[in-house]
C-alpha cells in the first residue's frame, strides 16, 4: 500500500503546531497572569520560570511555518496574506514580550518595571486571542474564491465565533500556564498561582464548552461531519474527559499529573478540530470546492518525500534537544545575581 505523503504531512505540521501550543502555551499563560502578582520580587520569578525556555519554545512555531510552506505552499499563500494584519499583530505582540523580558529588570525605576511589565502582560494577552481568532476562522470558514484567494477584510475575522475560539484559547493558555507555576515556585507565590489555577480551570471549561456547543449549532459542515460518522465523537469526547480530568487531579493536590492533563488537552483539543476538518485544512465560506485540503494545495510527490527525510531526522534532535534544556532547568526557581 502506498504512504500516502500529503496525509502524513497534515499530521506533521499538526504535530508541530500542536508542540507549539504546549510548549509556548504556558509562556503565554504566565504572561497573562503577570500583572496579577503585586510584588516585584513575584513578578522576577514569573519571568525566571519562563526565561531559559520561552525563546526555544518559539521555534515550534516557526519549523510549523516551514513545514506548512514546504508541503501546502497554497494554504501559506492564502492564510499569511488574508490574515496578514492579524499575523503583524501578532508578530508585534511577540517582540514586545521578547523586549519586555529582556528590559524589564535592566532599570530599579518604578516606572519603567511597570510600562514593562504592563507590556509583556498585554503583548502576552494579545498573541493569545490573536492565534485563537485565526483557528477559530479556519475552522469556521473564510470567503475564498475559485484561485484560493481571501476576500474578506481584517475586521470580517473578528466574527463572534473566531472571538469565542480566541477567548477560549486565552482561557487553555491563562489555565495551563497557572499549572506551570504551581510546579516552579513556592510559598506565598505557589499558593497565589494555585488560586490561579482554579480560575483558569473554571475559565476554559466554561468557555471551551461555550466553544463546542456553538460550533455544533452554527457551523454545519462541522455538525454534518460527526452526523455522518459518529464514532467521531469520541475526540470531542476524549477532549471533555481531560479538561475535567484537570480539576479532579489539581484538586487531589497532583500538580504535576495536573499539566500533564492540560498538555493532553492542549493536544486532543487541537486533534479535535482537526478531525472535524479533515481533509481540508481550510475551509470556504462562499464554496466547499474552493476549500483548501491536503491534495489541491500541496507540494510535489517528489518534495514530500525529500522533506520528509528531513523531518524524520530534524524532528527528534528539536525534541531531544526541548528534553533535555527542561531537564537542565528543573525545580524551583530561586533569584540570584544572573536573573531578569
Amino acid at each position: 500500500m502506498e504512504l500516502d505523503l500529503n496525509t502524513v504531512w497534515f499530521v506533521i505540521v499538526l504535530a508541530l503546531l500542536a508542540g507549539y501550543a504546549i510548549l509556548d502555551g504556558f509562556d503565554l499563560g504566565v504572561g497573562a497572569w503577570h500583572l496579577f502578582a503585586r510584588k516585584d520580587e513575584d513578578r522576577r520569578v514569573l519571568l525566571n520560570s519562563i526565561g531559559p525556555v520561552w525563546d526555544g519554545n518559539q521555534v515550534w512555531l516557526v519549523t510549523g511555518g516551514g513545514a506548512l510552506f514546504a508541503a501546502f505552499p497554497e494554504v501559506y499563500a492564502t492564510v499569511f496574506s488574508g490574515f496578514y494584519l492579524a499575523f503583524m499583530v501578532v508578530l508585534f505582540a511577540l517582540i514586545f514580550r521578547a523586549v519586555s523580558i529582556k528590559f524589564r529588570s535592566k532599570e530599579t525605576w518604578p516606572a519603567w518595571r511597570s510600562f514593562w511589565d504592563t507590556a509583556f502582560c498585554i503583548s502576552s494577552i494579545v498573541a493569545s486571542i490573536i492565534f485563537g481568532v485565526a483557528l477559530g476562522n479556519i475552522i469556521r470558514g473564510i470567503p475564498l474564491d475559485d484561485r484560493f484567494e481571501y476576500l474578506g477584510t481584517f475586521f470580517d475575522l473578528l466574527n463572534p465565533f473566531s472571538v469565542l475560539v480566541g477567548i477560549t484559547t486565552l482561557a487553555l493558555f491563562m489555565m495551563h500556564g497557572a499549572l506551570f507555576l504551581v510546579l516552579k515556585t513556592d510559598g506565598d507565590l505557589q499558593q497565589q498561582a494555585r488560586n490561579w489555577s482554579r480560575y483558569g480551570i473554571i475559565f476554559f471549561i466554561s468557555s471551551y464548552t461555550l466553544t463546542v456547543i456553538s460550533a455544533f449549532l452554527f457551523l454545519p459542515h462541522i455538525a454534518s461531519r460527526y452526523m455522518e460518522n459518529p464514532p467521531a465523537l469520541i475526540f470531542p469526547g476524549i477532549t471533555f474527559v481531560l479538561a475535567f480530568c484537570v480539576p479532579y487531579i489539581f484538586h487531589r493536590g497532583k500538580s504535576g499529573a495536573a499539566f500533564v492533563a492540560s498538555c493532553a488537552t492542549i493536544l486532543s483539543t487541537l486533534l479535535f478540530f482537526a478531525v472535524s476538518m479533515f481533509p481540508n485544512i481550510v475551509n470556504s465560506s462562499l464554496d466547499p470546492l474552493n476549500s483548501l485540503n491536503i491534495y489541491n494545495s500541496a507540494s510535489t510527490k517528489k518534495t514530500l518525500g525529500t522533506m520528509l527525510t528531513i523531518a524524520i531526522i530534524g524532528m527528534p534532535l528539536a525534541l531531544a534537544y526541548t528534553v533535555y534544556v527542561y531537564r537542565v532547568f528543573r525545580g524551583k526557581i530561586k533569584l540570584d545575581s544572573i536573573s531578569y
